[in-house]
């Protein structure tokens, strides 16, 4: 039985970094496509306090230009590459099975809203046996290394068509500062979790509730409901 206040309360839960626990691949892929332009490869700690979007900008943060479009698309290229082949070794983060089985028991709904290839991102989700937990599931369908903003308000233009699901209701989990930006363009909530692709101090830059485990995410998003 769901908490009185809190039966509408819609979680929109981003994949990579929060979900999906690939940091590693990342730091992985990133390095290879580092490699192709010389770059000297990063740790995991300077890549979270250096990340940002869109890609481009990370890159010349660590360049001190912008990439040119033709090693751009050469790493952009390297980096999928490389992080389709780690991505098989990735498991989902500890407890997000139970996690979204509860949510959903409880009478909440749920959606995947991903930068991920929407390609690649729904045979993936299959694959760990969690698809049915959402009543979307929605992956980049346009050129990568955009903003998230303009793709949660396509998300939630189709929630409201197909679930009567407003922005309003909803509180995005994620681990990065667009997912903050993102919401609020939407005028939803959110909540940033650490063990993704930002460092703690970035995240709470973001000006929203920032946690160490995505169990605390949920009970706190909970409470945004009440």
């Amino acid at each position: 039985m769901a908490t009185p206040g809190t039966q509408h309360t819609h979680l929109v839960w981003d994949w990579n970094g929060t979900l999906l626990d690939d940091i590693h691949a990342v730091i992985g892929a990133t390095n290879a496509a580092f490699a192709e332009i010389d770059l000297a490869p990063i740790t995991l700690e300077q890549y979270r306090e250096m990340y940002c979007v869109p890609i481009p900008k990370f890159y010349e943060r660590l360049l001190g230009r912008l990439p040119t479009e033709a090693e751009w698309d050469r790493m952009d290229g390297i980096f999928h590459r490389h992080y389709a082949e780690q991505r098989v070794a990735c498991a989902l983060t500890e407890g997000v099975e139970e996690l979204l089985a509860q949510w959903r028991r409880a009478g909440h709904s749920q959606s995947l809203l991903s930068m991920y290839g929407h390609e690649q991102l729904v045979p993936v989700v299959r694959g760990y046996g969690i698809e049915s937990h959402f009543v979307r599931v929605d992956g980049r369908t346009g050129p990568s290394g955009g903003s998230k903003a303009e793709h949660m308000e396509r998300h939630f233009v189709a929630l409201e068509e197909t679930a009567r699901i407003s922005p309003e209701r909803a509180v995005v989990i994620g681990d990065a500062v667009d997912d903050a930006v993102a919401a609020a363009h939407v005028g939803a909530r959110a909540v940033l979790y650490t063990g993704g692709s930002h460092s703690r101090s970035s995240l709470e830059a973001a000006g929203v509730p920032v946690v160490d485990t995505l169990a605390e995410a949920v009970a706190l998003a909970e409470l945004m409901g009440v």
